[in-house]
């Protein structure tokens, strides 16, 4: 694990494999969140290897305590680059799958953007994606509608950056592919009346992308 300032810190989970998942946390909880540690846990018992980073105003906040917000979107992506080249160094590697939760899955489609770094990537996955910025205005397609690798977004059916009643209307290429998680918030947790509970929720959303990467690597 890294613990230079100027460095993420990251940590590698599960035995090493031919894919590796680089999971990139969300603007406000680091890579050791329950739902990061539940995703990463959940993924690694499907046969993946994962590798979870705090960006650096995370990895800040760790060492002094203070809560610092989210850097700017071109500091994140040079981390998150920076990161796609450990993942590709570990041994076994032969893919990279990003995915993020919120904030982290709207980075990981904005790198995969770039036609150069796309070529080192085989797909992204989006966990609860931002859609709706928190002070409003126009849904964030950009980063979804121009990635160049195949994107899954994951997206919880009442969130409020994004849900069922308004994703359908918006414009969206047709080659993304949009699973709904039942009932769920932004994190995925559902109401105690829905028939559902958080567990099933993530298991449902480790499903899923276990699914959509084992999909992508029969399709190359």
């Amino acid at each position: 694990m890294s613990c230079c300032p100027d460095k993420p810190s990251y940590i590698v989970d599960g035995l090493p494999a031919s894919s590796l998942i680089l999971f990139a946390h969300g603007a406000g909880a680091n890579m050791d969140s329950d739902f990061m540690q539940a995703m990463s846990a959940g993924l690694v018992a499907k046969g993946f290897q994962v590798m979870r980073f705090n960006f650096l105003y995370m990895q800040a906040n760790a060492v002094d305590g203070k809560r610092r917000p989210p850097d700017r979107a071109p500091k994140l992506l040079a981390c998150l680059t920076q990161m796609l080249d450990i993942a590709q160094s570990l041994p076994a590697v032969e893919r990279v799958i990003l995915m993020g939760k919120s904030m982290g899955g709207r980075m990981a489609a904005l790198l995969a953007c770039d036609p150069l770094i796309a070529t080192r990537i085989d797909s992204v996955i989006c966990l609860g994606y931002p859609f709706v910025p928190l002070k409003g205005g126009d849904p964030r397609l950009g980063p979804l509608n121009e990635c160049q690798v195949p994107v899954l977004v994951v997206q919880g059916e009442r969130d409020k950056f994004g849900g069922k009643e308004q994703i359908p209307s918006w414009p969206l290429k047709p080659e993304i592919k949009l699973a709904w998680i039942t009932d769920g918030d932004h994190s995925f947790t559902p109401r105690k009346s829905s028939g559902t509970t958080e567990a099933a929720n993530l298991a449902r959303a480790i499903d899923l992308s276990s699914n959509f990467i084992s999909e992508q690597n029969v399709l190359t």
